[in-house]
């Protein structure tokens, strides 16, 4: 018998590698004792679409295929076991939480012949998994027994206690499997991953937060990938050794994360003390896997994180004659570019415009698995898209970002994603402008939301504890409020759409009254809306002169 992990995962040909960020909070570093990881899909390739996958029931003997997550290539079988979790996106109904970033590694330990890629690790452990611990488990016990499909993980991996990264690369054709290493984040720290290896030194002694393959030296010495002592081995360099773009694409995102939630401060330095490996230029100065945060994060902080376009440092967007005559922090791929013989790059910020879907996970102790699990989902660009929160044991998935509204190539008016598009790609063009009205509504959506839970928690609580309602009339209760704000925030950006091309069209800034009108006092339509013309920046005007001044001067 067959039976599909997700419908989307067997249609959507994606192509998720070197492309995502992670941001991980401990309970003991967040605000109110949540774990929190952050998720950021981000392909040219990828819809914007929740999976979801009931929990069931199935007969000793059946089989379950395996779909690869970035192709749509079928991979193989393997055993289904008699009863699986619902699975809210990278979420579970035990508030367990997996996420990932590739980072690629030696291309020769790719394994043709494996099952398990790194998203159907994802999404089957997903549904077996009632800890962190338990997944790590099943994660390489899968990889052990049906051979590792992909190259170099690492994945983030939480529940409402703790926080893991485990690093992960096959093997090869030499053997069947994978090498890895698993940490625990200390309480009251907080880290990041952004497609680079990032584990260095393995403390063996302590098998309380470190886990690791039995063969994860061993196999090094044997590829001759490393020569030494256990104590002076590095995962990292040993099977992911960093160049100029592990450090400037990759490590860059994390510094940059460490920056603003340690408050310049990165472990017991000032952050401007890691530019030099953030930027290339100095591989042996790697920052550390984590650090204490300047003060307690919560959703929205987190969230925030991921809007980042380096702002404020020297890799900021805005400021050259690249971010056009409205400070745009985006430049189209690809990412490396030639001039005159030398290569340059475009940045790659944690924001950036080729995001299917982003997440920020959030896993509360102090509450039933039933009301405790939110994943606050957003589709499309961060720094132009909102989070709305979906609770982790509902029974139905909001319209708006459904599986199947829509795809890549099949535009639908009810998708959250093609909407959210139309206001990013709009913003792309004249950013100083139309980007901050576009924040302002998130902001202020996202706030609201975040009080609000408190209020659905509570409510949810009281029909757990009703006899007459029970189990089932709180989560219905939780799947109604889940699709309400869903559908509160599409009907949001679906005003903000026709208001800001209204505003902003053809380049020009109507005036506006306090109520949001464009009409005058009598209420009538000013002709033409009494617009403003406020033109380019002064970096664009200095290079449109430097290359073309003496075609444009008037004289």
């Amino acid at each position: 018998m067959k039976y599909a992990i997700c419908v989307a995962m067997t249609l959507m040909m994606v192509d998720t590698g070197y492309a995502c960020s992670n941001v991980l909070i401990t309970k003991g570093a967040s605000k109110d004792g949540s774990v929190l990881i952050t998720y950021s899909a981000d392909s040219h390739q990828l819809y914007g679409e929740l999976y979801f996958v009931p929990g069931g029931s199935f007969k000793r003997g059946t089989l379950l295929d395996i779909v690869e997550w970035d192709t749509g290539k079928y991979l193989g079988q393997i055993d289904q076991i008699r009863n699986t979790y619902t699975t809210v996106g990278n979420m579970n109904q035990h508030q367990v939480i997996i996420t990932e970033t590739t980072f690629g590694g030696r291309s020769e330990l790719y394994d043709p012949k494996g099952i398990m890629d790194y998203g159907s690790l994802i999404y089957v452990t997903l549904q077996r998994a009632k800890s962190a611990r338990e997944a790590i488990k099943i994660m390489t016990d899968l990889v052990a027994e049906y051979g590792y499909a992909s190259s170099g993980e690492s994945f983030s991996i939480g529940d409402k206690d703790e926080v893991w990264i485990m690093e992960m690369i096959g093997k090869g054709t030499k053997e069947k499997g994978a090498v890895w290493v698993a940490t625990r984040i200390p309480d009251g720290y907080i880290s990041a991953h952004a497609n680079q290896a990032r584990i260095h030194h393995i403390n063996f002694d302590d098998s309380e937060n470190w886990l690791y393959s039995e063969d994860v030296v061993s196999f090094a010495r044997e590829m001759g990938y490393f020569e030494g002592s256990d104590a002076e081995f590095s995962f990292c360099d040993a099977y992911a050794p960093i160049d100029f773009s592990g450090m400037r694409g990759c490590e860059a995102r994390v510094w940059s994360a460490f920056n603003i939630l340690g408050g310049g401060k990165i472990g017991d330095k000032d952050a401007e003390e890691y530019l030099d490996f953030a930027m290339g230029y100095n591989a042996q100065n790697k920052m550390p896997l984590y650090i204490k945060p300047a003060q307690k994060v919560g959703v929205k902080e987190v969230a925030d994180v991921m809007r980042d376009h380096y702002e404020g440092t020297p890799m900021d967007m805005t400021c050259d004659a690249g971010a056009g005559g409205h400070h745009t922090p985006y430049r189209w791929r690809p990412m490396f570019f030639e001039v005159d013989g030398q290569e340059y790059l475009n940045e790659r910020a944690i924001a950036t415009q080729q995001t299917g879907f982003w997440i920020v996970c959030q896993s509360r102790n102090w509450l039933p698995d039933e009301v405790g699990g939110v994943i606050w989902f957003g589709v499309d660009d961060a720094a132009t898209s909102c989070l709305t929160p979906v609770y982790t044991n509902v029974t139905r998935i909001p319209e708006c970002v459904a599986v199947g509204n829509g795809n890549m190539l099949e535009y639908s008016p009810t998708s959250l994603f093609w909407l959210t598009n139309r206001i990013a790609n709009f913003a792309y063009m004249l950013y100083d402008r139309v980007a901050p009205e576009v924040q302002a509504a998130a902001d202020k959506f996202e706030t609201e939301a975040i009080e609000q839970l408190k209020e659905i928690d509570a409510k949810a609580l009281e029909l757990l504890a009703d006899k007459k309602s029970g189990r089932t009339g709180a989560i219905e209760y939780l799947t109604q409020y889940s699709e309400n704000k869903a559908q509160s925030l599409f009907d949001l950006y679906q005003g903000l759409d026709t208001y800001l091309l209204v505003k902003y069209m053809d380049g020009n800034v109507k005036v506006q009254n306090e109520d949001g009108s464009f009409k005058d006092n009598g209420n009538k339509p000013t002709i033409p809306a009494s617009p403003k013309q406020p033109g380019y920046s002064q970096k664009w005007k200095e290079a449109v002169v430097k290359d073309a001044g003496e075609v444009l001067k008037v004289k």
